[in-house]
């Protein structure tokens, strides 16, 4: 019989192998963009000691393996910045992401009363994830990140917002 993956709220002891985790799954962004200075790559496990003790965030395990994990913080305006959704690429594809994000919109209304997302990320490639689960964001958001031209190459920093789709959508957070 197979195990379950559940989701919970990160502890102190998931920090490292959270650090591991986002290490392994930004890889292929790094590659895409041709840059391995991104956050996710660059950050210290210090860091993300500090952002699992202050922070929202959730894990996605599997038995005692964390097998994902998101973050979120609300701003002082309200805003709910969610971010480094990441899923082991051995699982990606099943909604483990989308779980994740649900759970992490839940406790950032609910237990922090953000009133609006802010999803930080990458607009979706071809061959690539969707950096944002098909439904989108259930009570309202975008996706900060940036735009590429039709040919394919980056273009001017911005902000990719569709309606009920991928990269979600502009809004106030579900009551």
């Amino acid at each position: 019989m197979g195990m379950s993956v559940t989701i919970s709220a990160a502890t102190e002891q998931d920090a490292e192998q959270i650090f591991r985790l986002q290490y392994l799954c930004f890889q292929s962004e790094a590659a895409l963009y041709g840059n391995y200075r991104i956050d996710p790559l660059v950050q210290t496990l210090d860091s993300v000691r500090a952002e699992v003790a202050a922070d929202c965030v959730f894990v996605a395990r599997l038995g005692e393996e964390v097998v994902g994990s998101v973050r979120g913080s609300v701003t002082e305006d309200g805003a709910a910045a969610i971010g480094k959704l990441c899923v082991h690429p051995r699982l990606q594809g099943h909604g483990i992401g989308a779980r994740l994000l649900r759970a992490a919109e839940a406790a950032l209304t609910e237990q922090r009363g953000a009133k609006r997302f802010r999803l930080r990320g990458r607009p979706p490639q071809r061959g690539q994830p969707a950096p944002v689960p098909q439904g989108g964001l259930r009570g309202g958001g975008h996706v900060e990140g940036r735009r590429r031209r039709s040919d394919g190459r980056p273009g001017e920093a911005g902000r990719r917002v569709r309606n009920n789709g991928v990269t979600g959508y502009d809004g106030q957070a579900a009551a």
